[in-house]
């Protein structure tokens, strides 16, 4: 084998291992984005929450209020849970502190969004 096939030969290796990484990394990353995360209402139906639990009875249409939510979640708790999120926490932050609306981030219906998203791209975490 002469210097020019050993190097051709060397190099095809080097791109077979380098673009497999490559087609494996995609692969992982979409079997992350897969398992992401379950929507709330169904999150919450399988803890045994009702419809109503949240809504009422009377129109269950609604948006579900703030208030509603912090009957069974503390955000100070929240806050403490989510501390060691980087780069930043999302339940403490310097614009709501722990007070920030649970429905700028988290949809009931609806895939959840990352409010902070728009103007600090680097906190890009996933939201549940």
């Amino acid at each position: 084998m002469n210097n020019t096939t050993l190097h051709t030969f060397v190099f095809a290796i080097a791109c077979t291992i380098f673009l497999g990484g490559i087609f494996a990394n995609g692969v992982y990353a979409t079997s992350a984005a897969k398992k992401e995360v379950v929507a709330l209402d169904q999150f919450h139906a399988g803890m045994d929450v009702t419809c109503a639990d949240c809504h009422g009875d009377e129109n269950q249409r609604k948006a579900v209020p703030m208030a509603k939510c912090l009957e069974c979640h503390d955000t100070t708790e929240l806050a403490e849970k989510t501390a060691n999120i980087t780069p930043t926490n999302p339940h403490k932050n310097r614009h709501y502190g722990t007070e920030a609306d649970c429905n700028l981030c988290h949809q009931q219906h609806s895939k959840s969004e990352n409010f902070c998203l728009p103007c600090h791209a680097r906190f890009d975490f996933v939201v549940p």
